[in-house]
């Protein structure tokens, strides 16, 4: 745990008690301070008093006064598209309001840092998609070479619940626009930016307020060391708000698909191999091609921040390569979950919208797609370009039949669930095929979250009996 600094003997008002809430509870108490908490659930309530914290209605009238901030889960809006009744109260009494990286940011430095040989380091992973493999990735490199590492966030461990730092220690965090749109505190040693594409934007008043809360890291954080992707116009404008010029290395430039060799440094990945230029001329180079783990352009792009944000840590191209080599991928991200007879199973159920499912097509080449879900906006219209690697399109869910309208002329079967696409994908399957479950669409129609559709198709293909 991290015990929150600042706020010894003062009244912390906490709104939403999840993972992340009752990990801020808890080190607001270790710092010494006094935890107001509330969620406006009744099991989350009831959670957070088997615990033996003491509960306080902070809706009710007066419930604010003498508070010195509020500190509110990720999830809780407190701007669009309407702030919640407790958030807006506390920003209408002049409450600050905080979040549990703000709180991490200004209590992670401890007075035993002055005896350490190597000061620890944050890496902060932002971005549309990538975000959790860059994490992971990254961790693991680290983990890989020796390095002390851990790994918190939007992944893993809630951020004030992880340990304190030892010497020379690298805490990699994934955070999400949720979290670094209200954090008061932002300051990474090294911070990544993947990608940039339409989400969440109901929550953020369209592309300018999402991509807004994703620059804050970068412009507020101020960051030793930025990795920039530049596939979008949002990543091209960010890297030039931050570099002096061309030649300014603290901004590495990196790409899956674009040549970046007029830049002082720059990573980018073309035709499956990985290059790092620096002043104008390359130093290293990697195969991807059979890094299982690293499948398609999208993992390339992944892998092209990892090792930027390793080598600003020291690591040599060959410790990074390794670690490359032996990453086993994320559960639900391009993860292979068996092959039968020369057909592999992929499960990426985490792609739950049309850009991370067109990544997820673009990796292989021919495919039985598993689709559906609760459908966004669109469709799967957009996708209509990339339909050429598949076979045939074994359809799920709410959305099903909307979906088929938007195929034209690709084969597809109407499944309804998971169970029948499944079966009905694998005994069409030939050798070389790859049976891919790429939603574009959310689960909550069938499934609590994307982890569970996850599960269920990887239980339905063991069950196939795959070697």
């Amino acid at each position: 745990m991290i015990p929150v600094r600042g706020y010894a003997g003062a009244k912390v008002a906490v709104l939403g008690l999840g993972r992340s809430g009752l990990a801020t509870a808890r080190a607001l108490v270790a710092g010494g301070a006094e935890a107001l908490l509330w969620d406006d659930s009744p099991e989350a309530r009831a959670a957070a008093e088997a615990e033996g914290f003491v509960l306080t209605d902070l809706g009710r009238a007066g419930a604010l006064e003498g508070v010195v901030v509020l500190v509110t889960s990720p999830g809780i809006p407190h701007l669009y598209p309407a702030p919640h009744r407790i958030i807006r109260a506390a920003m209408e009494a002049g409450v600050p309001v905080d979040n549990d990286i703000g709180l991490f940011f200004r209590s992670f430095a401890a007075e035993d840092w002055d005896g350490f040989d190597v000061t620890p380091r944050v890496i902060a992973v932002t971005g549309s998609n990538g975000k959790s493999t860059t994490t992971a990735l990254i961790a693991h490199i680290l983990a890989e070479a020796g390095r002390p590492v851990q790994m918190a966030g939007n992944i893993g461990r809630g951020v004030l619940d992880i340990d304190p730092a030892v010497d020379g220690e690298v805490v990699v965090l994934e955070l999400s626009s949720y979290q670094t749109e209200l954090a008061r505190a932002l300051t990474p040693d090294v911070a990544v930016f993947t990608n940039l594409s339409p989400d969440h934007l109901d929550r953020h008043n369209g592309m300018g307020g999402y991509f807004a809360a994703k620059r804050r890291l970068f412009a507020e954080g101020g960051p030793d060391r930025a990795v920039i992707g530049v596939d979008e116009v949002e990543g091209v404008f960010l890297a030039g708000q931050l570099a002096e010029g061309a030649a300014d290395d603290r901004v590495i430039r990196i790409s899956s698909g674009q040549k970046l060799d007029g830049f002082g440094w720059s990573v980018f990945a073309r035709k499956g191999f990985l290059a790092e230029w620096r002043k104008g001329r390359q130093v290293a180079s990697i195969d991807l091609r059979e890094v299982a783990g690293l499948p398609g352009a999208h993992n390339h792009q992944n892998a092209c921040a990892a090792y930027a944000a390793c080598r600003t840590l020291g690591l040599a191209p060959r410790e990074i390569e390794a670690g490359l080599r032996s990453f086993a991928g994320l559960p639900h991200r391009s993860q292979l979950v068996g092959e039968r007879g020369g057909v592999r199973f992929v499960n990426d159920s985490k792609a739950t919208n049309v850009d991370s499912a067109a990544k997820a097509l673009q990796a292989f080449a021919r495919i039985r797609w598993i689709a559906g879900g609760m459908g966004k906006e669109g469709g799967i219209a957009a996708l209509q370009p990339l339909l050429g690697s598949v076979a045939k399109a074994y359809l799920i869910g709410h959305s099903a039949r909307d979906f088929a309208l938007q195929l034209g002329d690709t084969p597809y079967e109407i499944c309804e669930t998971m169970a029948r696409a499944v079966e009905r994908a694998a005994a069409e399957a030939e050798a070389g095929d790859v049976v891919l479950l790429a939603p574009a669409a959310a689960s909550f129609d069938q499934y609590p979250n994307f982890e569970k559709r996850g599960e269920d198709f990887t239980a339905r293909v063991q069950a196939l009996a795959i070697a």
